[in-house]
């Protein structure tokens, strides 16, 4: 079922996760046990992150630099059908611009039709994967807009070989990312949201926000969003900070703002204390959210089920 048919059948608001796969030569038990924990709170969907290829550049004796191409995290495509014919929960399977050719990406788009796979969430990815050469006349796409769009061709049965006759139509319900703090790129939010509505005029079903930490920032994003004409769900994007490092690591890699009296409470206790205090948090936040009727809440939960395990246990849900 469509992550848009699960909202609109839903009379109360939704949980759903997001998991990453494992590294290159892990084992995928770890996660399984993550999945048995979370698949308890009856989530309809749970996303699967995807991973382009990245660049190591090794040193050499001669003061030289070999390039070395490897992709750290493969398997959300063989996750993906785990999640769907064992658990029979939704998958929603990352799809990213940076390190896939358009080509690549339809090949992937068949691999999920086939499995029955009816979402994806559409995002650029990380700037630091790997820029392949573009040979033998194949394209990329430059920006998540540019991947809404090719997921609204192939839905309409146009693919990048525009020479096939008869094509398919896919079918696949479009989600996308939102900043409630804004894009770091972006000059300022009203800017990101002409952006994010271009993508949902482009074809995109829903949102789904970054991390936050002040639902301050969610409802003002919201209510924005609402202004220009975007009316689409707005799932609000939840990470329950875990470490002290936290404070430092989350804003200097998303881009995200940490209160000022939860980072001091954080800073201030032992580290043994910080996982009771970032559950705490965020249970606050959920009450909040909860309270004013959100579609879902998103969980950002990675491969760690204990913080979502003491989380729903608070709440008892």
């Amino acid at each position: 079922m469509k992550v848009i048919e699960h909202l609109e059948k839903a009379t109360e608001s939704l949980i759903s996760f997001e998991i990453i796969p494992p590294k290159r030569g892990g084992d995928i038990k770890a996660l399984m046990g993550v999945l048995d924990d979370i698949v308890k709170y009856n989530p309809p969907f749970i996303d699967i992150t995807s991973h382009a290829a990245e660049v190591d550049y090794e040193e050499q004796s001669d003061g030289g630099f070999k390039v070395k191409v490897k992709r750290k995290r493969p398997g959300t495509l063989g996750i993906c059908a785990l999640i769907q014919n064992k658990y029979n929960i939704d998958a929603v399977p990352h799809v990213i611009c940076n390190g896939f050719t358009k080509e690549e990406t339809e090949d992937f788009l068949i691999e999920l039709h086939y499995l029955g796979i009816d979402n994806v969430l559409a995002i650029r990815g990380d700037e630091s994967s790997y820029k392949k050469p573009l040979k033998f006349g194949r394209s990329i796409n430059n920006y998540a807009l540019d991947l809404v769009k090719q997921l609204g061709d192939v839905n309409s049965g146009r693919y990048v070989e525009d020479s096939l006759l008869d094509a398919y139509a896919m079918d696949f319900c479009v989600g996308i990312g939102g900043y409630p703090e804004k894009h770091f790129e972006a000059p300022n939010l009203k800017t990101d949201i002409e952006f994010t509505k271009e993508k949902i005029d482009a074809g995109a079903d829903y949102i789904v926000t970054q991390m936050f930490y002040k639902n301050e920032n969610y409802f003002n994003y919201l209510d924005k969003c609402r202004e220009i004409g975007i009316e689409a769900p707005i799932i609000p994007g939840l990470k329950i900070l875990t470490q002290k490092s936290h404070i430092y690591n989350l804003p200097k890699n998303f881009y995200i703002d940490i209160p000022e009296d939860f980072a001091n409470e954080v800073l201030e206790a032992k580290p043994e204390h910080t996982l009771e205090i970032g559950v705490e948090w965020t249970a606050k936040q959920v009450e909040e959210l909860l309270n004013k009727n959100v579609p879902a809440i998103h969980f950002y939960i990675m491969q760690n089920s204990k913080p979502i395990k003491m989380l729903m246990d608070k709440l008892k849900i």
